[in-house]
């Protein structure tokens, strides 16, 4: 697939999704950032639920890579999909490899790409913040890149941990 395809798929999945969220999960985007030129940028999010690449994704005025579990690229539709709008493949072992999952980011950064992390590491269980791995500054640090914090409210009761399908809830 061409770079231009990619770019158009991407363009066209945003839009769908962003007006399906907004019409089934009355989707609300408040305080879009101004974002420096030229510069990486990490958005670094709270993790409620399977949604949170998706809403973040869409409320996000650029493309971002994210890493996500080995296991949704097994499902070939899904696979597709999730890789052409800029999830890069990561194993359970890769999760307790730091530093793997360090330099990839670094890599993707490198190449002036915007990535989006979840400091909490997984979903949460209860739709409260969960306890902060670490790496969020030291990346921003190594990368010279800012960190953009954001904020996901709704998705937890949308569609919560063992959810395969959204609620149309806010």
């Amino acid at each position: 697939m061409t770079l231009e395809q990619n770019t158009i798929f991407y363009a066209f999945s945003k839009g769908f999704c962003r007006v399906l969220l907004t019409l089934y999960n009355r989707l609300h985007i408040k305080n879009v950032p101004a974002l420096p030129e030229g510069r990486p940028v990490i958005v670094a999010s709270n993790h409620n639920s399977n949604l949170d690449p998706v809403v973040v994704g869409v409320a996000y005025p650029r493309k971002l890579k994210y890493l996500a579990k080995e296991e949704l690229f097994k499902v070939p539709i899904l696979s597709y999909i999730i890789r052409h709008l800029g999830a890069i493949p990561v194993s359970r072992q890769d999760e307790h490899k730091a530093g793997v999952i360090l330099r990839t980011l670094l890599e993707i950064l490198s190449r002036g790409e915007d990535i989006l992390i979840f400091p909490e590491g997984s979903r949460s269980f209860d739709g409260k913040l969960q306890p902060m791995e670490g790496g969020v500054a030291m990346l921003a640090s190594h990368a010279k890149a800012p960190i953009l914090p954001v904020c996901v409210k709704g998705t937890f009761e949308a569609m919560p941990r063992g959810s395969s399908v959204p609620k149309p809830k806010k």
